[in-house]
């Protein structure tokens, strides 16, 4: 199934355009995340790994010509189960549905029956974003952040053909 390689939204910030990211987004995304994520934020390594591995569909929202926001969904075929590895949009551009756009947009590129997540159990915003979008509560990982806050893991089942 071919994908548009580019979407976009309008939002009180203007115009938002999604399109995929690659390795020449790494400096980028590493600026996303410390504003996204000052606590988790993720090590090169594993940013490195998001943005060039074969399973990872990795978008990114783009405001003239920054980014704003990104996703990355890990499929696991053989387990038809998908991961949303991370999900940021900075904070200055939160709440003007560029998250949402970001998880249909991945979503829609997973073929995995099931779409799993976590996110910190103190996260509200981020865990209504979750809910509204068909993922419900199915576990806890207890003191899985780094200052030992709880995650929430979520999943969505979805009817695939």
């Amino acid at each position: 199934m071919k994908h548009p390689s580019a979407f976009a939204l309008h939002t009180s910030a203007g115009l938002v355009e999604i399109a995929e990211a690659s390795w020449r987004d790494l400096n980028a995304l590493r600026n996303l995340e410390k504003a996204c994520f000052p606590k988790d934020a993720w090590p090169v390594w594993d940013l490195i790994g998001v943005l060039t591995l074969s399973n990872v569909v990795r978008l990114k929202a783009l405001v003239h010509e920054e980014m704003v926001g990104f996703i990355a969904g890990d499929e696991q075929r053989s387990q038809n189960l998908a991961w949303i590895a991370t999900l940021g949009v900075k904070p200055e551009y939160r709440r003007q549905g560029i998250a949402s756009a970001l998880l249909r947009l991945c979503e829609a590129r997973l073929s995995a029956a099931t779409i799993r997540l976590s996110v910190r159990h103190s996260n509200s915003a981020a865990i209504q974003l979750y809910q509204n979008a068909g993922y419900v509560p199915t576990g806890i990982w207890q003191a899985y952040y780094q200052d030992g806050e709880d995650a929430l893991v979520m999943e969505k089942r979805r009817l695939k053909a």
